[in-house]
């Protein structure tokens, strides 16, 4: 049995130690302000969650420390409401424009960065008003912190994967003929809800054929005797994330379903095998792939194959850098947290993903789940939740 104690939410003690940090690569990089949109770098360093839209709410974060947050005037009251960490809140009407008031609060002739993650429009209105050569890209800056997760993300996300976990062995559970893919996401976000998630930030069920599609198919199937089902599904704890995937067959398994199943967990184990410290991401794709290639598969994203990178990296974004795929020469570093899922399509037939995350520790990776036990008895190895 797992426990089922909640983590502490992220407080404003670690909030200050990443704007420090923040504020320490702004130095180097010669930066005098970042400035931070409605993204998801937004909440990790303020707290303050916030839907984009075409009215800009962000914040200044100066070299200096202090944070100046930039909202519409009517929004105060809730922005105020809203942030972890203090800072002046300076508003604009309706008629006025943001980036002018942003330009106000910065230094003739400084250097900023802007948020890698905001909209286009945002980049060229704060270019407008600040000029372009004046702005760089901040997202090396914010991507280099994000990426290791400390203590207190990683527990986060533990908890929503348990739950994800535990969702998707009830969902086995309760399949029968005939169900439709929409009747069981709805069962899903249900049982996410039931166990303290959020409900389904995603969720893709796949049935047949339709399991070839990495990301689902778009009719509304019902489950046949004999199919693959594919269910790939994540909820989230204080924004942290879960992405879970299982595959397996509504009744009897053919050799080629069985001979594939046990391929993909070959690769995904080699793919774990292959991740220690110091190792470039791109070397964890390779080890999967290489697996693949030796049954005669592929090689590279050719089908029947592996189509896409093995993982991606995973917190407050469900996709985040760096990436387990070919070409990303990131060195793998403690606190950094992967998604491994190197899925294997047989065209207009079926395809077969597990996948599981790992974080990387100074002693090397770590599951936070266990990969499924075996393609008759899946979650065979999964602690119950409660």
């Amino acid at each position: 049995m797992m426990a089922t104690n909640t983590p502490a939410p992220i407080g404003l003690a670690e909030r200050k130690q990443r704007l420090a940090a923040l504020c320490a690569s702004m130095g180097t990089a010669g930066l005098e302000a970042v400035i931070l949109g409605s993204t998801k770098s937004l909440r990790y360093f303020t707290g303050l969650v916030w839907s984009p839209s075409e009215r800009f709410t962000g914040v200044i974060v100066h070299a200096r420390g202090d944070l100046e947050y930039i909202c519409p005037g009517f929004e105060r009251s809730k922005v105020a409401g809203t942030i972890g960490v203090p800072g002046d809140i300076l508003t604009w009407e309706e008629e006025k424009s943001p980036y002018a008031l942003i330009a106000s609060r910065l230094k003739p002739g400084a250097r900023i960065g802007l948020d890698d993650q905001v909209a286009l429009f945002v980049y060229l209105a704060l270019s407008r008003a600040v000029s372009a050569e004046r702005i760089s890209d901040a997202g090396p800056l914010l991507n280099a912190l994000r990426c290791c997760k400390s203590a207190a993300e990683i527990a986060l996300m533990a908890r929503a994967k348990a739950i994800t976990l535990e969702v998707q062995r009830r969902a086995w559970e309760s399949l029968v003929a005939g169900v439709k893919t929409s009747e069981v996401a709805r069962f899903i976000d249900a049982e996410h809800r039931a166990l303290g998630g959020s409900g389904n930030t995603f969720c893709i069920v796949s049935f047949g054929a339709d399991s070839a599609l990495p990301h689902g198919g778009e009719s509304d199937r019902a489950l046949n005797e004999g199919d693959v089902v594919l269910i790939d599904t994540g909820c989230h704890i204080d924004g942290y994330n879960s992405d879970i995937t299982r595959t397996y067959v509504f009744g009897e398994p053919t050799p080629q379903i069985r001979a594939i199943w046990q391929l993909e967990k070959d690769a995904q184990a080699a793919a774990f095998e292959a991740a220690r410290l110091g190792a470039a991401c791109e070397t964890v794709d390779a080890a999967a792939r290489n697996v693949i290639a030796r049954a005669g598969l592929g090689p590279d994203y050719r089908l029947p194959g592996l189509p896409h990178r093995t993982g991606h990296g995973i917190g407050l974004d469900i996709h985040e850098a760096p990436n387990l795929v070919r070409g990303d020469k990131t060195a793998l570093a403690p606190g950094m947290c992967f998604s491994n899922e190197p899925m294997i399509v047989v065209p207009d037939a079926f395809g077969v993903r597990l996948e599981d995350h790992f974080h990387m520790t100074e002693a090397g990776p770590r599951w936070f789940t266990e990969p499924a036990h075996s393609l008759d008895a899946p979650f065979a190895n999964a602690p119950r939740f409660f």
